[in-house]
């Protein structure tokens, strides 16, 4: 009984602080990167890992805790078929889920005409979606337009 008491103390700890750790703006270290606007749900743990690991590239990032993330989807145009656990945007693009800095850079300095990339679902390995002594899930990276067209924009790992 007494270790429950305290398996749930330390969830609650933990998921308390991931919280608290990514309702402010992280500090970015190169201010000509452009802010990225993270809506997540305000207990979502792999979604503070996403932010600590953008602002960890030099990004300054800003989040929104929202009960429901889908109104901010399907806002944005998101396929449902591309959805993750958050959806940020940066520089007039959306970025949904878990993408890896990279592919962000490469759509920043391309610019090509579409919606954003997206990261479908939670791949194991993905950046914020680390785990300790468990090898990386291939993933890919889906670039998608205004009529929800996709096709692959960078493999992972690489």
């Amino acid at each position: 009984m007494k270790q429950m008491a305290l398996m749930g103390l330390v969830m609650l700890l933990w998921l308390t602080g991931c919280a608290a750790a990514t309702n402010t703006p992280s500090p970015s270290t190169n201010s000509s990167k452009p802010v990225i606007t993270v809506y997540k749900s305000p207990t979502c743990g792999c979604c503070g890992g996403w932010v600590s690991y953008m602002a960890a590239n030099g990004y300054s990032v800003m989040t929104e805790d929202i009960n429901d993330v889908t109104v901010i989807k399907e806002q944005y145009g998101i396929p449902p078929e591309l959805y993750s656990c958050h959806t940020a945007t940066v520089d007039g693009y959306v970025l949904e889920g878990h993408v890896p800095v990279e592919a962000i850079e490469r759509l920043l300095q391309e610019r090509p005409d579409v919606v954003g990339i997206a990261v479908p679902g939670m791949p194991l390995g993905s950046p914020g979606m680390e785990s300790a002594g468990r090898a990386a899930e291939p993933y890919d990276v889906v670039i998608f337009d205004q009529s929800g067209q996709t096709r692959v924009y960078e493999r992972y790992p690489k």
